[in-house]
């Protein structure tokens, strides 16, 4: 095993972004951070990953500054001075370790809940006013609320570039708010922001677009989207292949990079007849390098769907690392990003190249309110 691990740990380029091995940190909220603002044990936090084979640091998701951006406490925003400051020494930090981090940039839309800062009597912002299908929740944005969130997103890249990241990743995936635009159940508008697939991605392009005039042609771009929500774990944003392609061209010409495909499970097909998944579908339609994720390591599922929580535990398993390399050898992806197994356990990489399997640590809900 360790022979064939080594490909993960191999340095490689995925679209502009060159990487000293083929592991990412899947994105992970903390709750870690009071004053919004990312402290020493963030930043210790993320060198030891990057000290311990993970390639690719992607942050946990850091709200752009919107007034309706955030919806949890103690969350590490990506604007103002002190946080700033704060991001660029994680990301000086990683580069020291010999990694490669972005930040994931977040707006949660109608999740949001009033009574969370930085204004607590703001509610959620949403295409259509809908946090599910026939559920109302928050304001329907204007086309004045559109333009500034475009524009958070866009300031919050250029600040990403100026304080010394390798890149952003703009998350549209979870059902979260751009992803509230890409998800019919949600987007239920008739101007120019929806009405047909293509329509509904015209958001994610604009801020792609701003993202892409303010940090240059080469710095990288990544759109982490998901077919699942957290609202419902069986939505869809597209049936079929041919579906997926309407999807993902504007995306490719508004400029990004890379795709991080987001699955609850790495190893299912995302459509019948094939045994791809959404990363090797998104590769094979757009050639883009992808990155996949999925329960990478773990013997539970990705999210309790009782509890709508994180499971309170899950064990390391061997069985499918077989499946994920091979994969990787048929360039189905060109990078793995793991959450859980590595939010426990720092030294999870090199202790998987290394078949040290009995010295994992397994996942404990815990973890998640520590800084391991």
């Amino acid at each position: 095993m360790s022979n064939t691990f080594d490909r993960l740990l191999q340095p490689a380029a995925l679209g502009p972004l060159t990487l000293p091995s083929r592991i990412a940190m899947a994105p992970m909220t903390r709750q870690y951070s009071p004053g919004n603002v990312p402290h020493q044990g963030v930043v210790d936090y993320y060198r030891r990953r990057a000290e311990n084979g993970v390639g690719l640091i992607i942050t946990e998701g850091v709200p752009v500054n919107h007034k309706a951006a955030n919806g949890y406490a103690n969350v590490p925003f990506f604007y103002g001075d002190e946080a700033l400051v704060g991001w660029q020494q994680v990301a000086e930090a990683v580069h020291t370790a010999g990694g490669k981090i972005v930040p994931q940039l977040w707006h949660v839309g109608a999740i949001r809940s009033e009574g969370v800062e930085p204004d607590p009597k703001v509610p959620g912002y949403s295409p259509s006013g809908l946090i599910t299908p026939r559920k109302q929740s928050g304001i329907a944005m204007s086309q004045a609320d559109i333009d500034e969130v475009i524009e958070a997103f866009a300031q919050a890249a250029a600040d990403a570039k100026r304080v010394g990241m390798d890149g952003v990743e703009v998350h549209g995936a979870h059902g979260y708010l751009i992803d509230q635009f890409f998800w019919e159940g949600t987007n239920q508008r008739d101007d120019a922001y929806g009405g047909n697939l293509v329509k509904r991605t015209r958001f994610a392009v604009e801020i792609i677009e701003a993202i892409r005039r303010r940090v240059g042609p080469d710095f990288p771009i990544i759109l982490r989207f998901s077919q699942w929500k957290q609202q419902d774990y069986n939505a869809r944003l597209a049936n079929n292949p041919d579906e997926l392609q309407q999807f993902l061209t504007p995306l490719v010409e508004a400029g990004v990079d890379i795709f991080h495909c987001s699955t609850r499970r790495f190893w299912d097909p995302e459509f019948e007849g094939s045994s791809l998944n959404l990363a090797g579908w998104t590769r094979k339609l757009t050639g883009k390098a992808t990155i996949t994720v999925g329960s990478v390591g773990l013997n539970a599922d990705f999210i309790d769907e009782e509890k709508r929580d994180m499971v309170d535990a899950a064990g390391n398993t061997q069985n499918r690392f077989d499946e994920l390399l091979q994969r990787l050898n048929n360039e189905e992806y060109d990078a793995v990003a793991v959450g859980r197994a590595l939010l426990m356990d720092p030294e999870w990489a090199i202790k998987v190249r290394d078949g040290r399997y009995n010295e994992l640590k397994d996942y404990a809900k815990d973890a998640l309110t520590e800084l391991v």
